[in-house]
């Protein structure tokens, strides 16, 4: 997944996007508005965390823009603000959740972990799809009773084509979605982390094929 973590703190940031990259997740950091703007206008986000005081605006007006611009992406604010009509007003503004300041490491990936589930319809980690199943958060994959360990990046693509089985992505779209902007990656890597997957999924219905010019898109021979 790729997370943008919006926060001007910068010794807070450096911890929480640490957390978020032993997890394997991608993450670009933001430390003002305009910032963030610029990020989702030239990038695509599995999960946004907002903080509300930055030092060219207020989060909140960011986060009513975000959807007034028909942005689905979840938002989890990260909050100094414990009074309960503040933290309803976050919710009516369309955040999926909101963590107050100081909040345990722990408990910001658990959170989450859970808007991502609800965002994908599922209340549960683990997929089944034929002989395959597969759990993002465990990082455990099972290809016909055969438990395989999956190295970040496959888990992550993997995690991603399967949440998507049927779209097409175009290499550039994957680099971006798997690599932060100050990761020095090219389009090659792909290939190799789609090379290994492919054979991970050996003996399976579960497929992921190239289309010629436009990129991979994940199948299933049901």
């Amino acid at each position: 997944m790729k997370y943008l973590l919006v926060e001007d703190n910068l010794e807070l940031a450096e911890a929480v996007a640490s957390r978020i990259r032993l997890d394997g997740h991608t993450v670009d950091h933001a430390a003002k508005i305009a910032d963030a703007i610029a990020f989702v206008d030239t990038s695509e986000y599995d999960l946004i965390l907002l903080d509300i005081m930055l030092p060219d605006g207020d989060g909140r007006h960011f986060l009513k823009q975000h959807r007034a611009r028909k942005n689905f992406t979840p938002v989890i604010v990260l909050t100094a603000r414990s009074q309960v009509s503040d933290r309803i007003g976050l919710l009516d503004l369309g955040a999926d959740d909101y963590l107050t300041k100081p909040f345990d490491h722990a408990e910001l990936q658990a959170r989450c972990r859970a808007v991502l589930r609800r965002n994908a319809g599922s209340a549960q980690s683990l997929q089944i799809i034929g002989e395959v199943e597969f759990d993002a958060v465990s990082g455990h994959l099972r290809v016909n009773g055969n438990t395989i360990n999956l190295r970040n990046r496959e888990l992550r693509l993997l995690e991603l084509l399967i949440a998507n089985k049927g779209k097409i992505f175009s290499k550039q779209k994957l680099v971006d979605r798997l690599f932060s902007y100050d990761d020095d990656v090219s389009e090659n890597a792909i290939e190799v982390y789609i090379g290994r997957l492919r054979k991970h999924l050996e003996g399976s219905e579960v497929r992921i094929v190239t289309l010629r010019g436009l990129g991979y898109r994940l199948d299933h021979d049901s």
